[in-house]
């Protein structure tokens, strides 16, 4: 099941108020981590372009009680809006101390269709937006005494998947920044790391690309047989974000069942 909080899943008390922000959290992977951390008592907020899914997404928690999440509608192509909603954040409902870095897009496409605003634009979706959200937060980071970066790269880079280049490109990408980000960042106490997802069994995954072939695809490479779920990720960004991982930093975390 795509979707739901485990029971008897970990519970991490240093998560409770803290202030989370979270790219791309109406759907997919990014919904089920604006799950996990309301379920965990954070101040979760977090931006997604599609509207409808965001407002019903917050509704819905904050039915559910403890702090209502916080939704804005924000195309993080737009590094300026990004990080001016990034300021107002912390300016109304405290410094964000994690940061998820989690939006992207697979789009397939070959080598031939590749032009060079589709090349910008691809980076856009899937790299620099992380790298401007670090910059944004990182004074309310270091004035809070800390904080947790958590950006999201892919295997897909590491298996060199051929019918998406420009995706593949932009994760690896994410591992060297972190890393960077990492050693100029340590000193102020915040902590980044990254986490690279295998073949998750999003709505979108299941309903565009998984067919017989990639069954098999499944079945042939990871070890473990059961099929990987949001939630599995999501699990990973609560313990990188919580004090249980205060010595882990410049590091990629695969959760993606064995499959490299």
């Amino acid at each position: 099941m795509e979707r739901g909080i485990m029971k008897n899943s970990a519970r991490y008390p240093s998560l409770r108020d803290k202030v989370v922000f979270v790219t791309g959290g109406a759907s997919g992977i990014g919904r089920s981590i604006v799950e996990h951390f309301h379920d965990q008592g954070s101040r979760v907020a977090f931006i997604d372009i599609a509207e409808k899914a965001g407002r019903e997404l917050a509704d819905e928690l904050a039915a559910k009680g403890g702090h209502k999440p916080r939704f804005e509608v924000c195309d993080l192509r737009d590094v300026e809006r990004l990080g001016a909603v990034i300021d107002r954040i912390g300016e109304e409902i405290g410094p964000i101390t994690v940061l998820v870095n989690n939006a992207g897009n697979d789009d397939r496409h070959t080598l031939e269709q590749v032009t060079s605003d589709y090349f910008d634009d691809r980076v856009a979706v899937n790299l620099k937006h992380q790298l401007f959200a670090a910059k944004a937060v990182r004074r309310q980071m270091r004035e809070a005494g800390g904080g947790s970066i958590i950006n999201f790269s892919s295997i897909t880079w590491t298996v060199a998947d051929g019918d998406c280049v420009v995706y593949v490109t932009s994760k690896a990408a994410v591992v060297g920044l972190t890393r960077a980000l990492a050693t100029e960042l340590g000193g102020e106490n915040i902590r980044v790391n990254a986490i690279a997802p295998g073949w998750v069994m999003t709505e979108r995954q299941v309903s565009l690309w998984l067919d017989e072939k990639g069954e098999q695809q499944i079945a042939d490479r990871q070890a473990l047989k059961a099929r990987l779920h949001s939630p599995d990720i999501a699990r990973m960004a609560l313990f990188l974000a919580a004090d249980d991982s205060r010595m882990c930093s410049k590091q990629t975390f695969v959760v993606d069942a064995g499959w490299i």
